[in-house]
C-alpha cells in the first residue's frame, strides 16, 4: 500500500490521536450494535501494547442544534469501550479548551481518552464537517502522530480526519488498511469470475459504480428499486413501482453498452400497497399489474442470481434487493446473503455496508464472508473509483 500504516509510525510512548468511527445506533442511552467499536479494537490494542497515550475522536449523528447533543453524547460509548478493553476509558465532555488539554496532558502510557462528539463543534458554524483549518490545527496540537481508523468517514473531508492529518505525521489504522486492501484488490485485481451485485432505490445513486463495475466485472446483477427504472426503459409496465423518469435514457445507454453483462431480475414480488401486510403476488418482471408496485426480487431471480454466483471467485455486494425493512419483502436480500454464504472458502466475498450488511448479520452469516465493510458511503465512493479524502490525506510511505 502506498500510504503509511500504524506499523510505519513511531508510536512508543507518544500521544497518538486516533480518528475512530463510533457513530453507533443508540436507544434509550444504550448501544444497540457495537460492531464499529469492536472493529477499532485491533488498532487500540496495538497502541496500548506500545505504551502510547491514546486520544480518540469520533462523531455521532448530526448536531445541528443544542437539543441534538443529548441524543448524540459519546459518554455511553466510553463506558462500553471500557468494558471491551477491560480498562478505564477516560471521557472528556469538552471538544476543546483547558479542561480537555489537561486531560490529554495527564494521560499515562497505555491510557485512553475519548473526546466528546466532534460534531458538537458544528453548532458554531460547521467547524468539524466543514474542515475548519483552525480546529484541525488545534486538535493536531494535542498529539504527536495521527492514525485514521474510521473508514466510514474517509469519503468526507472533516477537521477530525483531513484537518488533523494536515499537521501531523499520519498513518492508516488496521481497519482502514483492511477496507482499502479488500475493496482495492476486488476492483483492480479480482480473481475471476468477478460478480458485482448492486441494489438500492435509485439508478442516480449508483450510476457511477454501475459504470465502473461494468468495466471491471464479468457480471453485474441489479436488484432493488433501481431495477424498475431499467424495466421502464425497456418498455415494461411497472405499475406504481419507484422509478426515475429522468434517468430512462441513461438506463438505456447503460444496457446498450453492457449487453449480457448486466443482469436484471426476471420476476418480481409486487404488492397492492406499500405495507408489510399488503396483498402480494409474484409476476414476471415484464408483467407488473398497472395498480401494483414491485417491492422485492422474486424467487426465480434469487435462483438465477445464485446460479451465476455459484462459479464466482470474487463478489462485491452493495445494496438490498427489495424493501428490506419489511419482513415480507426481505426474502430477496436474504436469499442473496444465503447464496453468498455458500461461497465461504471458495471466493472472496465483500459486503459494502448498509442494508446488505444488516441482512448478513441478521442471518448470522458474518463469519462466512471475507469482509463486511463498516462504511456504506465510503465503500461506494471507493468502488466508483473516487479518491477518499480521509485516505488521501495520510502520509505516503
Amino acid at each position: 500500500m502506498a500510504k503509511k500504516t500504524i506499523r510505519d509510525l513511531n508510536v512508543d510512548g507518544k500521544t497518538v490521536l486516533v480518528r475512530v468511527d463510533y457513530n453507533v445506533p443508540m436507544q434509550d442511552g444504550k448501544i444497540t450494535d457495537d460492531k464499529r467499536i469492536q472493529a477499532s479494537l485491533p488498532t487500540l490494542e496495538y497502541l496500548i501494547e506500545h505504551q502510547a497515550k491514546i486520544v480518540l475522536f469520533s462523531h455521532m449523528g448530526k448536531v445541528k442544534k443544542e437539543e441534538d447533543k443529548a441524543a448524540n453524547d459519546l459518554k455511553p460509548v466510553a463506558e462500553h469501550l471500557s468494558q471491551l478493553l477491560n480498562q478505564e476509558v477516560i471521557f472528556s465532555p469538552d471538544t476543546h479548551g483547558p479542561a480537555l488539554e489537561a486531560k490529554v496532558k495527564d494521560l499515562k502510557a497505555g491510557q485512553i481518552l475519548l473526546v466528546q462528539n466532534t460534531r458538537y463543534e458544528d453548532l458554531d458554524g460547521k467547524k468539524e464537517s466543514g474542515n475548519d483549518a483552525e480546529l484541525g490545527k488545534y486538535w493536531a496540537s494535542l498529539g504527536d502522530v495521527f492514525v485514521n481508523d474510521a473508514f466510514g468517514t474517509t469519503h468526507r473531508s472533516h477537521a477530525s480526519n483531513v484537518g488533523i492529518a494536515s499537521y501531523l505525521e499520519s498513518g492508516l489504522g488496521f481497519l482502514v488498511e483492511k477496507e482499502v486492501k479488500f475493496l482495492g484488490n476486488a476492483v483492480d485485481q479480482p480473481e475471476r469470475p468477478f460478480v458485482a451485485i448492486l441494489g438500492g432505490a435509485k439508478v442516480s445513486d449508483k450510476i457511477k459504480v454501475i459504470e465502473k463495475l461494468l468495466d471491471k466485472a464479468d457480471k453485474v446483477l441489479i436488484g432493488g428499486g433501481m431495477a424498475y427504472t431499467f424495466f421502464k426503459a425497456k418498455g415494461y409496465e411497472i405499475g406504481k413501482s419507484i422509478v426515475e423518469d429522468d434517468r430512462l435514457d441513461l438506463a438505456r445507454d447503460v444496457m446498450a453498452k453492457a449487453g449480457d453483462k448486466l443482469v436484471l431480475p426476471i420476476d418480481t414480488v409486487v404488492a397492492d400497497q406499500f405495507a408489510n401486510d399488503a396483498k402480494t403476488q409474484v409476476v414476471k418482471s415484464s408483467e407488473i399489474p398497472a395498480d401494483w408496485e414491485g417491492l422485492d426480487i422474486g424467487p426465480e431471480t434469487v435462483k438465477l442470481f445464485a446460479d451465476i454466483l455459484a462459479d464466482a471467485k470474487t463478489v462485491v455486494w452493495n445494496g438490498p434487493m427489495g424493501v428490506f425493512e419489511m419482513e415480507n419483502f426481505a426474502k430477496g436480500t436474504n436469499g442473496i446473503a444465503e447464496a453468498l454464504a455458500q461461497l465461504q472458502d471458495k471466493a472472496i466475498t465483500i459486503v459494502g455496508g448498509g442494508d446488505s450488511a444488516a441482512a448478513v448479520t441478521q442471518l448470522g452469516y458474518e463469519d462466512k464472508f471475507s469482509h463486511i465493510s463498516t462504511g456504506g458511503g465510503a465503500s461506494l465512493q471507493y468502488l466508483e473509483g473516487q479518491a477518499l479524502p480521509g485516505v488521501e490525506s495520510i502520509n505516503d510511505k
